[in-house]
């Protein structure tokens, strides 16, 4: 083995570590869930946003709160509500007295961060949710003709509600696009719940440690990028999104039937770096097929738009995506 070849394997191993520290830390305070975890920390790990969906009282704005305690990033809250206006996140200019003079100051809002939670982003109106779009694809804010930098590793974590459909507003397909993963958050076991009664009905508040900062984290998406992907398998990304798209050359009997719009090139680019931080935990080097097919689901579910004729028949977009994972062949040559 090369000494470069040693020095990516041992720098994969202290990945696994360190992801396994702040997994830990995490677990400490949130019972199970554990493909959640690990779908919001690759997140963390790519650099991308992460939007969780699920009914009330699942635990997860708890989730995003232990995270921001594990890792040594700055933390802010945002409440979504009808009311809500793009000031009350980005900021705004205030008049104040300087040394006897009035003047213009900017007032930073709470997007000014590192992990900004945005708490059921769709009770909010398309006008507000809309001013996450230039921070969330650039990491500034634009107010008044002033651009400003956000601090980096910058992320938007959200949560949605997605039964209570009464005053809230569905997300622009251009807003969901910018995340990285979409999460769904199912209920817990009855080992999981019966483990969470225990941990908050006797007084006993367990705090996670800090175990990360952003110069480490920015130093793991480094990485992240240089695992390698070989154009074979880049190839049966790129025919996974392509098969998405209906009337296309690539697209499958369901595509044609069920899906309206498909996947963007983001959902591309997102399925190529989380496989590298499956690969990573897997303590390789190299992205494989399998690595594709487990984030296939996450990185595609809120890309992909169901026609009319599917959303009247109650079908779900994970299961149109099921079957084109499974009819698109992993070899280019059979298609």
């Amino acid at each position: 083995m090369t000494n470069t070849a040693e020095s990516m394997q041992k720098e994969a191993e202290r990945f696994r570590e360190r992801f396994a520290a702040v997994r830990e830390q995490i677990g400490r305070v949130i019972v199970g869930h554990e493909e959640i975890i690990q779908g919001v920390l690759t997140a963390i790990f790519v650099g991308g946003h992460c939007l969780l969906e699920g009914v009330p009282g699942l635990g997860k704005t708890m989730l995003i709160r232990t995270l921001s305690e594990t890792l040594s990033l700055d933390f802010n809250r945002v409440q979504f509500t009808p009311d809500l206006m793009p000031s009350d996140i980005l900021g705004t200019n205030m008049i104040v007295e300087r040394e006897g003079r009035r003047q213009f100051e900017f007032q930073k809002g709470p997007i000014f961060t590192q992990i900004c939670l945005a708490d059921e982003i769709n009770r909010a109106t398309p006008k507000t949710q809309s001013a996450l779009l230039e921070t969330m694809q650039e990491g500034t804010v634009t107010v008044s003709g002033t651009r400003y930098e956000l601090q980096k590793p910058f992320f938007v974590l959200a949560t949605q509600n997605p039964i209570e459909q009464e005053g809230t507003y569905p997300l622009p397909e251009a807003q969901l696009d910018r995340f990285l993963f979409k999460l769904v958050v199912g209920y817990s076991s009855r080992e999981e719940l019966n483990t969470i009664i225990d941990r908050t009905t006797r007084g006993v508040n367990i705090r996670p440690e800090k175990v990360m900062d952003g110069e480490e984290i920015i130093h793991w998406q480094g990485l992240v990028r240089q695992v390698v992907l070989a154009k074979h398998v880049q190839d049966y990304i790129a025919r996974l999104v392509l098969a998405t798209h209906p009337d296309g050359p690539l697209a499958t009997d369901v595509t044609n039937q069920s899906i309206r719009w498909g996947a963007s090139p983001r959902g591309a680019q997102t399925i190529a770096l989380a496989a590298k931080v499956r690969a990573l935990l897997d303590g390789r080097y190299n992205v494989s097929y399998e690595d594709i097919r487990r984030v296939y689901l996450p990185a595609l579910r809120h890309r992909v738009l169901l026609n009319f004729e599917a959303q009247a028949e109650g079908l779900e977009v994970d299961r149109v995506l099921l079957d084109i994972l499974e009819k698109v062949s992993e070899k280019a040559d059979d298609v």
